[in-house]
């Protein structure tokens, strides 16, 4: 593996870039960890915020291409390798549907899901990026039922993305698990590359605690 072809994610156990990592491994991408300690604060350090000047993980280096936003790191690595099969290629019928769940995620889901959890209003209609909370809901409760995975019967990088973000906003209560919402979560974070992330997270995590 060359530094050219080496993709490196900055990572904090138990966090947004847990799903990142969830997604290097379905990939079967090579990858090197660069592991900070949220709980001491590393990712509000110099040295990271030189990174990402947010703080936020993830955040990935391929060669000398740094990626930041999670939404846009599915995308560059699912379109990254190909041969996983993991994302519609231009020109497939899904990659439209594919494009707009991504965006939603990022646009609707997680706008509302911050006000929601914050008990903000989400201000008047014309001014709100995803309208209301229960509209959003509806909307992924619906996709959820009509199909196993986001499009259809084949599982998708925007399946990793949600799926290990509604397992942990149902965990704590901020999304009502709903029969479909909980089924999908057990398709998706059931997956060897799912179970592997969470118990080295949990390493992790306990070598952070000493």
């Amino acid at each position: 593996m060359t530094d050219a072809d080496k993709i490196v994610l900055f990572h904090c156990p138990n966090s947004r870039s847990s799903g990142t990592l969830v997604l290097l491994e379905e990939l079967g991408a090579p990858y090197e960890l660069r592991v900070m300690n949220m709980q001491a604060g590393e990712h509000r350090q110099p040295a990271f915020l030189s990174v990402n000047p947010m703080g936020k993980v993830p955040a990935i280096l391929h060669g000398d291409i740094l990626v930041t936003e999670q939404v846009a790191i599915y995308l560059y690595l699912a379109d990254l390798f190909p041969g996983a099969g993991l994302t519609p290629p231009v020109g497939d019928r899904r990659r439209g549907p594919y494009l707009r769940w991504m965006a939603f995620y990022a646009g609707c889901f997680e706008p509302a899901l911050v006000d929601r959890a914050m008990k903000r209003e989400p201000g008047p209609t014309a001014m709100s990026p995803y309208g209301d909370f229960d509209a959003v809901m509806s909307t992924v409760n619906t996709q959820l039922r009509a199909a196993p995975f986001i499009l259809g019967q084949e599982i998708s990088a925007a399946d990793v993305l949600w799926g290990s973000a509604l397992r942990w906003t149902t965990m704590f209560g901020l999304v009502p698990e709903t029969p479909e919402i909980k089924a999908y979560i057990g398709r998706i974070t059931g997956r060897p590359a799912a179970v592997r992330v969470r118990e080295q997270d949990a390493a992790l995590a306990a070598q952070h605690k000493t």
